[in-house]
């Protein structure tokens, strides 16, 4: 082979050589970053973002995670430049709020008619579809609570007897949608006055407020206080960990919210964050979202989990997920004036 033949064999290859990164750079830049803002638990992040990402190679998930409050301040104050596509895995008693400040797409996903038209947005073409409904659960370390010598509670006005004095941790309203779901169901199923008489009383008995809903019955868990006011994802979490935890689902009925799902209005990626929707409302997505929750969008899906008693769904108490939107501001800014001087450091 002559030193030209040899020069122009060299060339050709380059040549393919840079065609071929070429084409690996195109179909790169092809993958659209999709920006979720979420509240979901870390432990189900992955699980979304890989099965969605394997039935939409194109698209890819950019996740913005914090506690529900944080992203609803957070979507709030960015109102007038807003950064997320879509929003996932956050209360639809924050969604709500938003959709009555004119911020998401309404947008009946593939598949919808499949799921239950209790747990989605009753408008047409809904604003949030539902995922999953949590709601609260006592966390009761029996083996602290028994050198304590604390009797185990049946109901939400036990926790407000004197023996319970300094030993019930909460999530905070304003950082955590398991906090806020608390309030609002006692505000709504007590009324108003006797709500925040309740809530005074329990008072005298909290020894932190926490800005996580999952933190509670982490420190319950742990043995740090012996009563954590929690959510049943969490609760099921630690009990199946081996901590000497009881799960109490209290006899006055159990403040819930739902997980959903919505676009926004001023998303530029509407196609892309359509097929999000989708996705989150496919089976397949309702079935990872069944690894942790008792009740799920997509009916016959959900399976059994330790701790979580049969008829769970009927313990859900009266719930106006529209009142404790509209109600939001009012109620944290009252529960912030007689309780805030409980709170966790941030």
């Amino acid at each position: 082979m002559t030193m030209k033949q040899s020069t122009r064999r060299l060339t050709a290859a380059l040549c393919v050589a840079a065609l071929g990164l070429m084409a690996g750079g195109a179909a790169w830049a092809q993958k659209t970053p999709l920006l979720v803002y979420t509240a979901l638990e870390t432990d189900a992040m992955k699980l979304y973002k890989d099965a969605f990402e394997k039935a939409n190679p194109d698209i890819e998930v950019k996740w913005v995670r914090d506690s529900t409050g944080i992203v609803t301040a957070k979507l709030l104050a960015e109102k007038a430049n807003p950064q997320a596509d879509v929003v996932a895995g956050l209360a639809a008693s924050s969604l709500a709020l938003l959709q009555q400040e004119g911020m998401l797409l309404p947008y009946e996903p593939k598949g919808f008619k499949d799921l239950n038209p209790a747990y989605s947005d009753t408008a047409r073409p809904p604003a949030w579809v539902g995922m999953d409904v949590w709601a609260a659960t006592i966390c009761f370390n029996r083996v602290e609570a028994q050198k304590l010598g604390l009797p185990k509670p049946e109901s939400w006005k036990d926790l407000a007897k004197p023996v319970y004095k300094g030993t019930i941790s909460m999530p905070h309203p304003a950082s955590s949608g398991t906090g806020y779901l608390d309030v609002s169901s006692w505000l709504q199923n007590m009324g108003d006055a006797e709500g925040w008489k309740y809530m005074d009383a329990l008072h005298q008995n909290i020894a932190q407020y926490v800005h996580s809903g999952s933190k509670p019955c982490k420190q319950a868990g742990a043995g740090e206080f012996p009563i954590g006011i929690s959510f049943e994802f969490r609760a099921h979490q630690v009990k199946k960990s081996g901590a000497p935890v009881d799960l109490i689902f209290p006899k006055e009925g159990l403040g819930w919210d739902i997980e959903a799902t919505s676009i926004m209005k001023t998303s530029k990626k509407t196609e892309q964050a359509k097929r999000f929707a989708d996705w989150m409302a496919s089976k397949e997505a309702n079935q990872i979202t069944s690894t942790w929750w008792a009740v799920v969008a997509y009916p016959g899906v959900a399976s059994k989990l330790e701790g979580i008693p049969d008829n769970y769904e009927k313990l859900l108490a009266k719930n106006d997920i529209n009142w404790a939107a509209k109600n939001r501001e009012r109620i944290l800014a009252e529960w912030s004036k007689r309780y805030e001087g409980k709170a966790e450091p941030k």
